[in-house]
């Protein structure tokens, strides 16, 4: 007996028992929580082999419907189309009691995967017997693309490249399209002797990311229909679809719609856009944004931190501002350069940047929490409803981050 069953003895003359009863009670209790939780599992493995070949039917029912339509050239999928998928999901997810978010989400990376190797050997062309495009630069990144789609398309196409001046003028012979793809600094000069080779009638078009110098010099050098075009995505895409295209209008609108009706027979979404207003949004869309991002990638490597230890220490959202940042190193910089460096407008803008932030420092270097929090609100009610949108998207782009590391 230990001393405390012997105090317990002498002081109240009770000998205390074993407490078997209770020890046993307890096992059974936690024999039953195992026993329900095994019971549980099992049913999880179930629904899981039941969702995997749901997953699996819905992926080639997908794919089948994309076949199909791709056999019969005709596109995989439509505005319209996705708009009523919506709808349908949304009311599904209701009735199911789930988040119609998540049910898009998951729906949608199994629409993309469905796709993922469905490649269209061919696309309906807009017009019967399209007139030849020449493409000046095909063999850039951009080029090769439109070549791709333009021959799948039933379109013919010619090339042009800086060696192939000598032979301009039968390239260009009986031409209904010239679309300029040539870097930013050489666009203007190309376009000038692109239009004195071209024939009058045909459709003069560029696919920089700036619009007002490249379309004022298109619309001075031929007398002929002009539009401006930017797409809005790199040449490392593989297709166009969901991708969009900015539509600056320069000249005799019309004669570009076969043009832009074949860009959303690819699947691409076109966009409206004046030339000025197209360069004032590019300047924050692109320029300011991918001069943050190369000033801060330039700052990291010039105090040279451990950028494997920062990644295994950082938050989903970090990691993601970092992808982004490694993303634009990996590319050209000479087309970050033409980007950033295209007009005085964009060097305004930047600057204003870089000295709107002395203020903010020197807010944080006095530890103003005052002002702090009073210029935080200001720009939150500049945000308005979209900062609680802005917050729900870029919550399911982390989930998805934080699901790829666990």
């Amino acid at each position: 007996m230990t001393q405390e069953s012997d105090a317990a003895e002498a002081a109240f003359g009770v000998k205390p028992q074993p407490n078997t009863g209770t020890a046993l009670e307890e096992s059974i209790r936690r024999n039953a929580a195992e026993l329900m939780d095994g019971a549980l599992e099992a049913r999880i493995a179930a629904a899981d082999a039941q969702i995997a070949k749901l997953l699996a039917e819905r992926i080639a029912l997908m794919r089948s419907l994309a076949n199909k339509r791709v056999a019969r050239a005709r596109p995989v999928r439509s505005d319209d189309e996705d708009k009523r998928r919506s709808v349908r999901r949304k009311a599904a997810a209701e009735s199911a009691a789930i988040s119609p978010v998540l049910l898009e989400e998951i729906l949608g990376q199994l629409d993309r995967e469905a796709l993922r190797n469905v490649r269209a050997l061919r696309f309906p062309s807009s017009i019967p017997n399209p007139k030849p495009v020449v493409i000046v630069g095909g063999r850039g990144g951009m080029g090769r693309l439109l070549d791709d789609h333009f021959r799948r398309s039933g379109w013919p196409v010619r090339i042009l490249e800086r060696n192939d001046w000598d032979q301009a003028e039968s390239i260009f012979a009986g031409a209904g399209t010239v679309i300029v793809s040539v870097p930013i600094e050489a666009t203007e000069a190309v376009i000038k002797a692109a239009a004195a080779k071209m024939p009058a009638d045909a459709l003069l078009c560029d696919v920089t990311s700036v619009k007002t110098g490249p379309v004022k010099a298109m619309l001075a050098a031929h007398k002929g229909p002009v539009a401006g075009l930017h797409p809005m995505f790199g040449p490392d895409v593989t297709d166009f679809r969901a991708q969009v295209f900015v539509h600056s209008p320069g000249r005799f609108e019309s004669a570009a719609e076969p043009l832009l009706e074949q860009i959303r027979l690819w699947g691409g979404k076109v966009v409206r856009c004046s030339a000025e207003d197209h360069d004032r949004a590019m300047s924050i869309i692109q320029a300011l944004r991918h001069f943050t991002t190369y000033a801060y990638g330039v700052f990291l490597s010039e105090i040279k931190p451990d950028l494997h230890r920062i990644l295994s220490l950082s938050s989903p959202i970090y990691r993601l501002e970092l992808l982004m940042v490694g993303r634009l190193f990996a590319q050209d910089p000479h087309l970050y350069c033409d980007i950033i460096m295209s007009d005085k407008e964009k060097s305004e803008l930047i600057g204003a940047y870089v000295e709107s932030l002395r203020p903010q420092l020197d807010i944080v270097r006095t530890l103003d929490r005052e002002a702090f929090v009073k210029r935080f609100l200001q720009a939150r009610a500049y945000f308005g409803e979209l900062a609680p949108q802005f917050m729900k998207e870029s919550g399911t782009i982390l989930a998805k981050i934080q699901a790829d590391r666990s």
